[in-house]
C-alpha cells in the first residue's frame, strides 16, 4: 500500500537529514586524514531528525526526539562537547514533541495521576507515574506496566505525546497505566534499563493493592525500544520471580539488536538506501550496549532466547514502512512456535510513529482502539496460556 500522504513532506526532510548526516560523517573522516589543516569549510549542522525509536529510519518523520539532558548530583549540566550536544538535542526534542501533540496528536484527558520513586539496590533510582482511570476510592482496577520508546537514548514519561497516549489509554480501557521513567543511554548502558524495568515490575506487584491495582490482573506493554524491554522483562520474570503477568503488548518492537531481522525493504520503499538505514540502526545498538557481543544475548535480543515457552500471551503491532516490522513478525512466530498465544498485526501505509497521529490519521485511531481492546482483556477472567508453575 502506498505511504499515507500525511508522511510525504516528513519523508522528504528525513531523507535530506540522513544524507546530510552521512556527508558530514564522511567529511569528518577525511579531515582526520588531511595533513594540511581543515578539510574545506565546516559542514552545516544537519536539520534535527526524529530518532525517538530504534526504527527511526523508517519513520519518515523529521524531528528530534529526546528527553532533557541529565544533571549530576550537584545539579550541574553535562560536561564535555558530546554531553552538551545531547542536552541540546533533548531540549529541542521536548519543544518538537509539544508541537507534534498540538498539530497531529490528541490531548490526554484530565485523569488522576500520581508519582512514586523507586530505589532498587545497585541501580539508579527512577520515577513511575500511575495513570488512573478512576479515583482511588473506586474498586481496584487492572494495571499495566508501560515502557516508552526512544532508541534507549531519548524519550521519557514527560514527553507530551507519551503522557497524552498513556492518559487516553488508561481512560478508555479502565486499566491503570504504570509508566516507568527508566534511565537513558549512553549515560547508562545495558543492562541498566532492563534491570530497572524488572525492578519496576516487582515493585508494582509488591505495592499493587496499596495502589488500588489488582495484582492478579497486571500486564506489560512497550513501544519500540520499550517493547524490547517489555519482552526481556517477561523472560527475566520467567526465570526469576514467575509473577503472573497476564498479557504483553509490543508496539513496533525491536527484538534482535544483532540486526539480522531488520527488513530493509521498508526503507528502500521510502527511497532511503539500505546503507544509511543500517548505519542509523546500528548507532542505536552502539549507544545502548556495552559491547557489540551483548547483542547476541537474550537480555538484549529477546528473539534469540532458546525458548519462549510459558511467556504471557502477546499482541504485537507493526507498521508497513518500518524496518522493525521483521523483528515484530519474527518474535510473534517464535512465541507461537513455543506454544504462546500471540497475534501480529501490520498496519499498511504507515510508519514507526503512527500512534502519535491520532488527530489526522485514521490508522492511528484504529491503532489506539486495538491497544485499548487488548488492555481490556485484563478485565476478563484468567485465560489459559500462562502458568506460575516451574518449567
Amino acid at each position: 500500500m502506498p505511504l499515507d500522504p500525511i508522511f510525504a513532506e516528513r519523508l522528504r526532510v528525513h531523507r535530506r537529514y540522513l544524507f546530510d548526516k552521512a556527508r558530514a560523517s564522511a567529511r569528518a573522516r577525511l579531515a582526520a586524514l588531511w595533513p594540511f589543516g581543515r578539510f574545506g569549510p565546516p559542514p552545516a549542522t544537519p536539520p534535527s531528525a526524529r530518532t525517538a525509536t530504534a526504527g527511526a529510519t523508517a519513520q519518515a518523520v523529521a524531528a528530534p526526539a529526546a528527553a532533557p539532558g541529565p544533571r549530576d548530583a550537584a545539579g550541574r549540566p553535562p560536561r564535555g562537547p558530546r554531553a552538551r550536544a545531547r542536552a541540546r538535542h533533548r531540549k529541542a526534542a521536548l519543544a518538537w514533541d509539544r508541537k507534534e501533540l498540538a498539530t497531529v496528536g490528541t490531548p490526554g484527558p484530565d485523569i488522576p495521576t500520581e508519582e512514586r520513586r523507586v530505589e532498587p539496590d545497585g541501580l539508579p533510582p527512577f520515577r513511575v507515574r500511575i495513570y488512573r482511570p478512576a479515583e482511588r476510592d473506586a474498586d481496584p482496577v487492572p494495571g499495566c506496566l508501560a515502557l516508552f520508546g526512544g532508541a534507549f537514548r531519548i524519550g521519557g514519561i514527560d514527553y507530551p505525546t507519551t503522557d497524552a497516549g498513556y492518559r487516553r489509554r488508561a481512560a478508555d480501557s479502565g486499566v491503570a497505566i504504570v509508566a516507568v521513567d527508566y534511565a537513558l543511554a549512553p549515560e547508562h548502558r545495558f543492562p541498566t534499563q532492563i534491570e530497572q524495568a524488572h525492578a519496576a515490575l516487582e515493585w508494582l506487584y509488591a505495592h499493587a493493592e496499596g495502589l488500588g491495582i489488582r495484582p492478579d490482573r497486571i500486564g506489560i506493554m512497550g513501544t519500540s525500544a520499550g517493547a524490547n524491554l517489555a519482552a526481556v522483562v517477561t523472560l527475566m520474570n520467567r526465570e526469576r520471580g514467575r509473577l503472573p503477568i497476564r498479557l504483553q503488548i509490543l508496539e513496533v518492537p525491536v527484538t534482535d539488536l544483532s540486526g539480522k531481522h531488520i527488513d530493509y525493504a521498508a526503507t528502500r520503499a521510502l527511497g532511503i538506501p539500505s546503507l544509511l538505514a543500517r548505519r542509523e540502526l546500528r548507532s542505536v545498538a552502539r549507544t545502548y550496549l556495552r559491547d557489540a557481543r551483548d547483542a547476541r544475548t537474550p537480555l538484549a535480543s529477546p528473539l534469540l532466547a532458546r525458548s519462549h515457552a510459558e511467556l504471557p500471551p502477546a499482541v504485537v503491532l507493526t507498521a508497513e514502512y518500518d524496518p522493525l516490522r521483521g523483528d515484530g513478525a519474527a518474535y510473534g512466530a517464535a512465541l507461537r512456535e513455543d506454544g504462546v498465544e500471540a497475534s501480529v498485526v501490520r498496519y499498511l501505509g504507515v510508519t514507526h510513529d503512527t500512534p502519535i497521529f491520532t488527530a489526522v490519521l485514521p490508522a492511528a485511531r484504529r491503532w489506539h482502539d486495538d491497544v485499548v481492546a487488548a488492555l481490556r482483556r485484563l478485565h476478563e477472567e484468567q485465560e489459559s496460556g500462562w502458568t506460575t508453575s516451574s518449567a
